[in-house]
């Protein structure tokens, strides 16, 4: 990973470590934050108008980016939270998964709560919403078709509508 990195940067392999010396461990951790970092972002901006038309939004970009790319587009989060480290150490990039997916359970409770959901609720809510998501990706991917992915969107809108 580190050479591959620094053949593409056009930089020495030292210089690799110089920033990351951890190693590959580093690396793929500052990663999985940075692309955690994005979609947070993103959720953010699109949870302004509420829960369901965040949410709304979101799945569309998903769907949109699975079609555009063949199928290829995944969750760079969701490889990290799975990656088996080489090392009998605890794995960064699982630990920075695990606060990624934590940062953005708790802006879809938040969202779930102001729109009528119970607390208890709206976080367990905000679960469903990252596993089915993350599922139904790496679900049309290995099926190459959308259907997966559109059947569980279309579940998710109905559990996220506010309580009556």
């Amino acid at each position: 990973m580190c050479r591959l990195l620094s053949r593409l940067a056009d930089a020495p392999l030292g210089s690799t470590y110089h920033h990351f010396p951890g190693g590959k461990q580093e690396l793929l951790a500052r990663a999985t934050t940075m692309a955690g970092d994005k979609v947070e972002a993103l959720l953010i901006e699109l949870l302004k108008g509420g829960a369901v038309q965040g949410l709304q939004q979101f799945l569309a970009l998903w769907r949109e980016r699975l079609l555009r790319t063949g199928f290829r587009a995944g969750c760079p989060v969701l490889a990290a939270a799975v990656e088996e480290p080489v090392e009998a150490l605890p794995s960064q990039p699982r630990a920075a998964a695990a606060e990624v997916f934590a940062r953005w359970q708790g802006h879809l409770a938040e969202a779930f709560v102001a729109d009528g959901h119970a607390p208890a609720q709206a976080t367990g809510l905000a679960s469903l919403v990252i596993a089915s998501v993350e599922g139904a990706v790496a679900m049309s991917r290995a099926l190459q078709d959308i259907a997966p992915f559109d059947q569980v969107a279309a579940q998710l809108l109905k559990a996220a509508a506010p309580p009556a």
